[in-house]
């Protein structure tokens, strides 16, 4: 397996040099910049597997870089943690709300975010790698583009399998409609956000199993997510 790409975005000099060696040390391909225009431009060429997001930087702020990334369909759903001196409650919020997956107020032990970020990629490597993902009782194989729940193959339509996907590469996380629709869709599409709702129901309907629970938990106010049942 080839090794997982990480772009580093941290303007501390001595915390960048040493999180790129200590990541280096444990397999990774890093790309560090301290400016976060440079960081939307190397995202762009480049699509990392994760991204370690410092809040304070040079350029375009931290928070509005996430903002970015998961307005492109192409970084829509690639993880990031973000990294800050700031330690109120409200900024943190505002990070997760805007899109970060995880969160580390400084100062952190590196030994942590490595820790993090391996529970991360251990989530997320099957789908890159083309294997079979599994959350719960479902189980999607993206070569074969097949789904199943408790062994029984599951018949969906293209939309739905690929919102399955979606979900199921971040088992957990509440996805707002518009998040969904730039993830699934794509930020060209002119589909309304409505229409998320629609194919909500007809993925629940496909993996329905009697007996089973759904696995799709509705968020008031906020969105949804997928849950292992």
């Amino acid at each position: 397996m080839s090794a997982a790409k990480l772009l580093l975005v941290e303007d501390d000099p001595a915390l960048s040099e040493l999180l790129e060696y200590r990541f280096r040390n444990e397999g990774y391909a890093v790309r560090c910049t301290p400016d976060g225009d440079e960081a939307l431009i190397l995202a762009a060429e480049d699509t990392p597997d994760l991204i370690i997001l410092d809040w304070m930087i040079e350029g375009t702020s931290g928070i509005e870089v996430c903002r970015r990334l998961r307005r492109d369909k192409q970084t829509a759903h690639v993880p990031i943690i973000m990294l800050t001196a700031r330690e109120a409650e409200d900024d943190r919020v505002r990070g997760l709300e805007t899109g970060a997956d995880d969160y580390l107020t400084k100062p952190f032990s590196p030994r942590e975010l490595l820790a993090r970020v391996a529970a991360v990629m251990r989530r997320i490597r099957p789908a890159l790698a083309g294997q079979t993902v599994s959350v719960g009782d479902l189980k999607l194989d993206p070569v074969a583009h097949k789904v199943q729940r408790r062994g029984k193959d599951l018949k969906l339509g293209p939309t739905e399998y690929r919102l399955l996907k979606f979900f199921m590469e971040s088992p957990g996380r509440v996805f707002s409609r518009g998040q969904l629709l730039d993830g699934v869709w794509g930020t060209s599409s002119d589909i309304e956000l409505r229409t998320v709702d629609v194919h909500i129901r007809r993925l629940r309907k496909a993996i329905e199993l009697g007996g089973a629970k759904d696995p799709i938990r509705t968020v008031r106010s906020a969105g949804y997510a997928l849950e292992a049942v």
